[in-house]
């Protein structure tokens, strides 16, 4: 039975050879493509590293903190059920340089005690304040203050469904012509904000988002708020994400800025012009992936009035944030981004491939095109079909092994020169043996993580197809205690 039906697909295969080779190398060429892209971010991180580098320049940061002439921000830090780190999320934000900020911390409904904790930790009582619906959002039930700390203010709304909803709570909430959105599971350098801020005063009139990088909290030791002692993870989950963290942000998202097509503003650590914001409706209610959405939202507005602008990614300000340690969650993560990738670039594919946007419409969306639609389901095909071609003779295995350890090789190359780009610029790594152990995590997650991933991300694909819309569960273990 088994001898006839492989005989039969033999002759199907031997049939449609041809058909099958195009197939074949049209799934080559789309890793060829993705791989030439990747190899123009490498330099163009470089570049752009070099053009706008602070890694040294602590003189200015001291400068800028005791003149009047920073920016006056508003910190929102949007949380649900985040009772494990919001305290020290908050002690946190309250012990950062900066000389005019307010802190907003939004209870998005919380089933658990994230709401008493903040009002045990810092004895809150309830307070009045005025304020516009400026974006949509859940209606508050209450707002909470102390006259220890009176830059801070703690809103409780309803559920909104969804960290948009309780963004643009901290929006309507926020008195600053610039907001900086933070996750309540993270931690903020003490430096970040004033580095983060400097491009808005070095082009007030045409900046209006920038983003920092995004570094894995989970192996780290925190007391007060702070990072006392750098360190890695132990397990492998989180380990690999803190390889994948230095690649996105230290080649991708610099690369991009370089090119002025950055299109994704990480949700976890961004800033951004709270009148620009309000003209494009604050954060989407109606997608998961409303950093993402708010960013392209900002560029198709601005480019559609003819408003001259700009966007940069910057290194040097850190935020630490905690990584997934279970399969499931990192599973549901990564859906929720997937889903969030193609609902972003379904609104907006109009955009695609259109001069009026330009290196947005020409650069940006054909990128989220070929990675984020295109991407995973030609990686997912070629993991299939590819040892099928070459069970039927197709494909000569002697192409088919080279083809797959050049892709391999290749990625460790560019995870490799991402830890280069890291230690020349942020030296968040202290130990040799730490930098070595990412290498080698460099090399392994090629052999299954990358290919769960890839799975992980067909599977929101399909969630995206059902219409699926919720956030999944995300559990948090807490910062880990260290000592002075």
């Amino acid at each position: 039975m088994l001898n006839d039906a492989f005989t039969n697909i033999s002759e199907f295969a031997m049939h449609y050879e041809f058909a099958i080779r195009i197939f074949a190398w049209m799934l080559f060429g789309v890793g060829i493509l993705q791989n030439i892209i990747y190899s123009l971010q490498l330099p163009a991180a470089w570049l752009e590293m070099r053009q706008h580098s602070q890694a040294h320049d602590t003189e200015s940061a001291w400068q800028l903190l005791i003149s009047d002439a920073a920016v006056p921000i508003s910190v929102i830090v949007p949380a649900y059920n985040e009772e494990a780190t919001i305290v020290e999320n908050v002690k946190s934000m309250l012990s950062l340089k900066y000389p005019d900020m307010e802190l907003i911390i939004v209870n998005d409904g919380s089933k658990d005690d994230t709401l008493k904790c903040l009002i045990d930790a810092f004895s809150l009582e309830q307070v009045h304040r005025a304020y516009d619906l400026a974006v949509p959002a859940a209606p508050i039930r209450g707002l909470y203050g102390t006259p220890a700390f009176p830059q801070m203010l703690v809103v409780d709304k309803e559920n909104g469904l969804g960290k948009a909803n309780a963004t643009n709570a901290g929006i309507n909430l926020s008195r600053n012509d610039l907001f900086c959105v933070i996750d309540a599971d993270s931690i903020l350098e003490r430096e970040a904000l004033l580095r983060s801020v400097r491009p808005f005063m070095e082009n007030p009139k045409e900046m209006v988002a920038v983003g920092g990088t995004i570094r894995v909290i989970n192996g780290c030791e925190i007391k007060d708020g702070h990072i006392t002692n750098v360190g890695l993870p132990n397990r492998f989950l989180p380990l690999v994400q803190s390889m994948e963290y230095i690649r996105a942000f230290l080649m991708s998202r610099l690369a991009w800025s370089y090119w002025g097509s950055l299109l994704i503003i990480s949700g976890a650590f961004g800033i951004f012009r709270r009148d620009r914001t309000i003209e494009v409706g604050g954060f989407s209610l109606d997608t998961v992936g409303e950093d993402y959405d708010l960013v392209v939202k900002l560029h198709r507005h601005l480019s559609d009035t003819n408003t001259p602008y700009e966007m940069r990614y910057v290194p040097e300000p850190v935020c630490w944030t905690e990584a997934p340690e279970s399969f499931a969650i990192l599973g549901n993560q990564r859906k929720r981004w997937q889903r969030g990738s193609l609902e972003v670039f379904l609104k907006n594919k109009g955009m695609l491939f259109n001069p009026k946007y330009g290196r947005i419409g020409m650069l940006g969306l054909p990128n989220s095109l070929l990675i984020d639609v295109v991407g995973p389901i030609v990686e997912m095909l070629g993991l299939i079909l590819l040892p099928i071609f070459w069970a039927l003779g197709v494909l000569q295995l002697e192409f088919m092994l080279a083809y797959t350890a050049l892709f391999f090789v290749y990625g460790v190359f560019m995870s490799i020169s991402s830890l280069v780009l890291e230690e020349m610029e942020l030296e968040r790594t202290p130990f040799a043996t730490d930098l070595l152990k990412l290498a080698l995590i460099a090399i392994l997650e090629n052999f299954g993580y990358r290919q769960l991933n890839n799975f992980w991300r067909i599977s929101g694909f399909l969630d995206f197809l059902r219409k699926k819309n919720d956030w999944g569960v995300m559990v948090r273990k807490g910062f880990r205690s260290g000592g002075s």
